[in-house]
């Protein structure tokens, strides 16, 4: 893929941000690529964009995204209908999701205008919530569905139906549904496996179980998984990659499904999942 139009996105509360804003601009005009700013990233560099991110999502070949994994899921969620490849330049730490650090942006750029990376198709999640008194709409996730407890320190209940059987009702401090690349993020945070991008799989995983023998359970990407919340003392909120939680109430029923789009996320020439693994996990093998 050689891109002729790059969308470009910065986390604009990263220091260094304007900077590098302006150097990653500057080098794709340097190799004749045409650069569309989303709005606040182009205040960032003293220029002027009304776009909004699914505005430049619809015009732009390829996203490039500066920031770090959350920055990554926020573009995600508001892409809307139109899914477009992403590249995720690292301004931070920790970083599964962006395939290059900020000092090497360089090469990045060199790597997109010679239509040397590579795509890795990424799951995403639909979920739905209907409730008592009114619908909720379709939520697109890149990474997980996070069910959880208010401010009290208290457990709460969750029915759980995999393709219309029950599964358990979940006694916990909430419930995580993830895809194979949210299984690196909260999900193994909490226990659950590391599932590769390709395994056609979603892991379901309780927080702090009261249970101690309920434990992440992977399922087909096939299935439709749905939770219902029984919990009438205490409130519960759904989370949909991290962005502003829900509030549900008592008799809401939350289905989670594949969703029928997947996102082409951007890997480096050379770079596998596992070599991300070792290198972000820093697994470097036995000293025996």
């Amino acid at each position: 893929m050689s891109p002729k139009t790059i969308g470009l996105i910065a986390h604009t509360g990263k220091k260094g941000a304007a900077e590098l804003v302006q150097a990653v601009g500057d080098e794709f005009a340097r190799c004749s690529i045409s650069v569309l700013m989303e709005k606040e990233t182009a205040a960032l560099a003293g220029q002027r964009s009304a776009l909004s991110v699914a505005e430049l999502g619809a015009q732009a070949d390829l996203l490039v995204v500066l920031g770090g994994d959350g920055t990554i899921l926020s573009v995600a969620g508001q892409l809307g209908d139109v899914i477009k490849p992403i590249f995720g330049i690292n301004v931070g730490s920790l970083g599964f999701l962006t395939c290059s650090s900020s000092t090497a942006f360089h090469d990045a750029v060199d790597c997109i205008a010679g239509g040397k990376i590579a795509f890795s198709e990424r799951t995403l999640l639909e979920v739905t919530v209907a409730r008592p008194r009114a619908d909720q709409g379709p939520m697109i996730a890149l990474n997980d569905a996070v069910f959880s407890r208010g401010e009290l320190s208290r457990l709460i209940r969750l029915r759980t139906r995999v393709d219309g059987e029950e599964l358990t009702e979940f006694n916990a401090d909430g419930l995580i549904v993830a895809t194979p690349t949210g299984s690196t993020a909260y999900s193994l945070s909490a226990g659950g496996p590391i599932m590769s991008p390709d395994s056609g799989v979603l892991v379901i995983t309780p927080i702090c179980p009261h249970v101690l023998t309920n434990r992440s359970i992977i399922v087909s990407d096939k299935s439709v998984i749905e939770v219902d919340v029984t919990e009438r003392d205490y409130a519960v909120y759904l989370t949909v990659d991290g962005r502003e939680p829900l509030r549900l109430e008592t008799g809401a029923l939350v289905r989670i499904t594949k969703a029928s789009k997947t996102l082409p996320l951007a890997v480096m020439p050379g770079t596998s999942f596992f070599s991300v693994v070792r290198q972000k996990l820093k697994w470097s093998g036995s000293n025996v």
